[in-house]
């Protein structure tokens, strides 16, 4: 297995020829056609300021069921209380914007680059990506 390293062209390797942690292809932009592939394939983007796109497909990838959500009777109360309240769609740029700078314990950065910033607004506006706000 070797790292792939992607042009302009729009192509990703097949998922089975990722490196052990996952990690597929370097390279390629960020365009709305290559994001949608990729996720089409089970490659996500996912990098810093100092690298060029890397792209990922890990086996096994996390998945979240909702159906199949176990919620503890500490946040079922919570939820009863109505603290939050839930919306989709309303701020995307902004809860782009706060994931991006929000501090983390012990990390430092964000993979939210000026670059993925600005790719996930396009496929929002484009009806694709959406924000779920709390």
């Amino acid at each position: 297995m070797a790292l792939h390293f992607l042009g302009d062209e729009l192509w990703f390797p097949d998922v089975e020829e990722a490196l052990p942690d996952g990690l597929l292809a370097a390279g390629g932009s960020l365009s709305t056609e290559r994001i949608l592939l990729a996720y089409k394939n089970g490659i996500f983007p996912w990098f810093s300021n100092e690298d060029p796109p890397l792209w990922w497909s890990p086996d096994p990838r996390f998945v979240l069921f909702p159906d199949d959500l176990k919620v503890s009777k500490s946040m079922r109360q919570v939820m009863g209380r109505k603290e939050f309240e839930f919306k989709v769609n309303t701020d995307f740029e902004a809860v782009i914007s706060n994931c991006r700078y929000a501090k983390r314990k012990g990390e430092v950065g964000t993979w939210i680059t000026n670059e993925v910033e600005t790719a996930y607004t396009e496929l929002h506006i484009a009806g694709i990506a959406h924000s779920a706000e709390a």
